[in-house]
């Protein structure tokens, strides 16, 4: 029997690798709610009136503080959501480069603007006040601190709603930033059910609001947010393109889409989903593929040489089954997996399906989990049509030796981002976010800074 991850009264941690329950989580009642949000508007005002130097000091030491409690965090993120430790390790060491990046580049970022009317008028970036942050577990360090980390230098508050396994994730988190020196209440954990989510939302004390999750969760609190005119950030699903042209370099391809689909047991938004192969090249990137796959360590993921861990929940999991069963009966043929794997942990084999077409389950929805997709083009243009056949738009590559192509064809291709000869993959100093059912916004860079700011236009003098 799987284990519940939302009882009626509390969020479950449990561990996937067992089905062991790691912390239960009483959710907040209205009242503890509202005092939160009392305590985040006051800490908003503390933390705005704060000295740009003195945030970025904040984010040196809390760089620091990640780095000092690395081991605890990876442990925590390994037992609550299955990430193999050395993945939890490489995550927590990102979260604390991040902050190295904007306490270096902050001053910069928040500096006044200046305008081509002259000294009498520039563009000034105010805070907004408190951000509801509504954020998923697959990286349940990265995810928040890819946020919240651009939005307290801008001086706002960070309300964080996590998901409810990997609530331990989340108090550590809180924690930190704590002893970093924002003060109580700029950044707090908000343990809350849907509904009080809609009344938060509703609360004229949340200012903006920031959501990496589901279609369904993102458009839900895209409408609740719109009813109160508030500003909105979606980074949602992703089925993202892999296209190797016939000219690309194929052992670095082969060994690209194997890190790019399969890392952090292939639970990854803009994970390599869709390997879009040109004709003459697909039986020998096929066969490569194949072979790299097949011997990925698969196990215990505090193991320090396991690749691929369980699935976070067993519920996706199922779902991820079903996708993939309903993906073969429509005519895909199994190259490999294509099954949960036996025993208590929550493990799904790692799956490679060929023959895939639109109309496909797996072509056509986002496939959460270690499952890759094989797509033969017939041509170039046959390619960018497969991969632009997609409700989702989140990142995607190209494989090619010709970079001027490259150029040409990522233009063509309606994602928010191309990485080309490359996977993709998220960094501070770029920004990230989607179109179409992918989202709308931009995390990261001055990007996810400005998302979350007033501009303000100040004109001295105008006659």
């Amino acid at each position: 029997m799987n284990p519940s991850f939302n009882s009626t009264d509390s969020a479950l941690s449990t561990n996937p690798s067992n089905g062991d329950v790691i912390g239960r989580y009483p959710y907040q009642s209205i009242g503890h709610l509202d005092q939160s949000l009392g305590l985040g508007m006051q800490g908003f005002k503390a933390w705005s009136g704060t000295a740009v130097q003195t945030r970025l000091d904040m984010l040196e030491r809390m760089a620091g503080i990640l780095r000092r409690d690395i081991e605890a965090l990876a442990r925590m993120a390994t037992r609550e959501m299955g990430k193999p430790i050395v993945q939890a390790r490489a995550e927590v060491e990102k979260c604390a480069v991040l902050c190295d990046w904007y306490a270096q580049n902050g001053a910069g970022i928040l500096g006044d603007r200046s305008t081509s009317i002259g000294d009498q008028a520039y563009v000034s970036y105010l805070p907004l006040g408190p951000v509801l942050a509504v954020m998923p577990w697959n990286f349940p360090y990265w995810q928040v601190l890819r946020g919240a980390v651009p939005i307290l230098l801008g001086g706002n508050a960070y309300l964080l709603k996590h998901a409810p396994n990997v609530m331990g994730c989340a108090y550590l988190v809180e924690a930190a930033w704590l002893e970093a020196g924002v003060p109580p209440g700029a950044f707090s954990v908000l343990n809350i059910t849907p509904e009080l989510v809609s009344k938060a939302i509703a609360d004229p004390r949340i200012a903006a609001v920031a959501v990496t999750g589901s279609v369904r969760a993102g458009s839900a609190i895209a409408a609740q947010a719109g009813a109160a005119l508030k500003k909105t950030v979606l980074e949602l699903g992703g089925s993202d393109p892999f296209i190797v042209l016939a000219d690309a370099d194929l052992e670095s391809a082969v060994k690209a889409a194997v890190v790019g689909r399969f890392q952090n047991s292939g639970q990854i938004c803009i994970a390599a989903k869709r390997i879009i192969l040109e004709a003459p090249i697909a039986a020998a990137f096929t066969e490569r593929f194949l072979e790299a796959v097949s011997v990925l360590p698969i196990g215990n993921p505090e193991d320090e040489k396991t690749y691929i861990g369980p699935m976070a929940r067993y519920d996706l999991r199922d779902e991820l089954d079903t996708q993939v069963q309903r993906t073969i009966q429509a005519g895909a043929k199994v190259l490999l997996g294509a099954g949960k794997m036996p025993g208590k942990a929550n493990f799904y084999a790692p799956t490679v399906l060929a023959g895939v077409k639109p109309g496909m389950v797996a072509f056509d929805q986002e496939t959460f989990g270690p499952v890759a997709a094989l797509i033969v083009a017939e041509g170039v243009d046959d390619a960018i049509d497969l991969a632009n056949n997609s409700e989702f738009g989140l990142s995607g590559a190209i494989w090619t030796r010709n970079k001027d192509l490259a150029r040409q064809l990522a233009r063509r291709i309606d994602t928010g981002g191309i990485f080309v000869n490359g996977f993709s993959a998220s960094d501070p100093r770029v920004p990230i976010g989607g179109v179409k059912k992918s989202g709308y916004g931009r995390e990261l860079s001055h990007y996810g800074v400005y998302e979350f700011m007033n501009a303000q236009t100040i004109w001295f003098d105008r006659t």
